[in-house]
């Protein structure tokens, strides 16, 4: 009897024995608002890839024009098609190691080589699509002045194989760590499910 009068007491006057649960309550309350950075870093990685990927590509299409133009003027005057080959093969190995220790510096794979392949197929592909999209203009639609091929070929085939490159590049060729990565961390998360029920 006195025990039940006693913890009347508390409850009435607010006393710590009564208070005492309030802190499990406030630490269920302060693992809500945890979700939001994660969105916002998410975006501002996102941000910065894209980013980096803009900052790299204009630095490996200067590289292409200014490694053809010496070529051309020099070791391989008589050989445009060359000239070419040599330039783009240079700009792509620019464009690689640029997008992999700047745009996805955190996401590169331990594998160089591996990696390195994978960018030359993705930028293959994306050379196809711009070529696609020409051939189709060109030789199915019958737009074949140079007018409609520069918008076929270099407006709608370099926008549509640019985003296919960011795309493969940020899900296919410097995906393996951070899926690796990922499944560590949720590995690791603390469980926030209640254990048990009232008792």
């Amino acid at each position: 009897m006195r025990k039940n009068i006693e913890t009347d007491h508390d409850i009435i006057t607010g006393s710590p024995a009564a208070a005492a649960p309030a802190p499990a309550s406030l630490a269920s309350d302060a693992i809500i608002p945890a979700a939001a950075p994660v969105g916002r870093s998410w975006r501002s990685r996102l941000l910065g890839q894209l980013t980096g990927f803009g900052l790299v590509g204009g630095l490996a299409f200067i590289v292409d024009l200014a490694v053809y133009n010496l070529v051309r003027a020099t070791v391989l005057d008589d050989s445009p098609i060359w000239s070419k080959v040599v330039s783009v093969s240079v700009a792509t190995a620019v464009a690689w190691l640029g997008n992999r220790y700047l745009t996805f510096r955190r996401e590169r794979s331990p594998h160089p080589l591996r990696e390195a392949t994978l960018f030359a197929v993705v930028n293959v592909v994306g050379l196809l699509i711009a070529a696609g999209c020409l051939f189709v203009s060109h030789y199915v639609f019958g737009f074949t002045s140079q007018l409609a091929d520069n918008i076929s070929g270099n407006g709608i085939g370099l926008v549509l194989g640019t985003a296919f490159r960011f795309a493969a590049y940020r899900w296919f060729v410097f995906a393996p760590r951070t899926r690796t990565l990922r499944l560590a961390r949720t590995a690791h998360l603390p469980s926030t499910a209640p254990t048990g029920g009232i008792s």
